[in-house]
């Protein structure tokens, strides 16, 4: 297992805005234009990139999420504290 990954997320506030975001992704919209477009997170200007980090760093749903996707892998729903979130794993 990676001690450390890199990924982007989109953060939203409902299940709905997360669902909408899933179906737009798997018809082939482009991950990083979403996350500009739709991301509550300031990670959202840069097309949801959130750097390279290791375990721990990151609350522990979203931590668990990242590190269990394969590389270029795009998450199912992850609700935290924060909202609802879509990870994809970059490195």
């Amino acid at each position: 297992m990676a001690d450390k990954i890199r990924a982007s997320h989109i953060l939203v506030k409902t299940e709905t805005e997360v669902n909408d975001l899933i179906s737009q992704i798997d018809g082939g919209a482009d991950f990083a234009a979403l996350a500009r477009e739709h991301s509550n997170c300031p990670s959202g200007a840069e097309g949801g990139d959130l750097g390279s980090f290791g375990h721990g760093a990151m609350v522990a749903e979203f931590d668990k999420a990242a590190f269990d996707l394969e590389v270029g892998a795009v998450s199912g729903s992850v609700q935290t504290q924060f909202g609802y979130h879509l990870i994809q794993r970059t490195e």
